[in-house]
């Protein structure tokens, strides 16, 4: 007489296997919106003009100066504008700047999410 040893057996025998969902259904390739990038062109468009205005409109005689001559007045006048456009381009910097910051915490937040 033979002895066998019984067949080994499955230790997940008799109870229910885990049924793992679907794959989800193949989707379309979404085309990216570049909303940021549209939303950044336009603020650089928008201090391009101010700019722009603000240079051509410093033209002209300047009048009401007092006892200053008229090229002093002239003189005066330009030196505003210049200062008024540096003012400008330093605006424009640090909203570029601020810009710059908040697409870096976008990127950064979704490549983690």
């Amino acid at each position: 007489m033979s002895t066998q040893s019984p067949p080994p057996q499955d230790p997940n025998y008799g109870q229910q296997q885990q049924q793992q969902p679907p794959p989800p259904p193949p989707t379309k390739q979404r085309k990216k919106r570049r909303i940021f990038l549209w939303f950044f062109l336009i603020v650089q468009l928008i201090f391009l003009i101010w700019i722009i205005t603000a240079v051509s409109s410093s033209g002209g005689d300047a009048t009401d100066c007092g006892s200053l001559t008229q090229q002093e007045c002239n003189d005066a006048s330009d030196v505003g504008t210049g200062i008024g456009v540096f003012l400008l381009i330093l605006i424009w910097f640090f909203v570029d700047c601020f810009l710059a910051v908040i697409y870096g915490v976008y990127r950064l937040a979704s490549r983690r999410g």
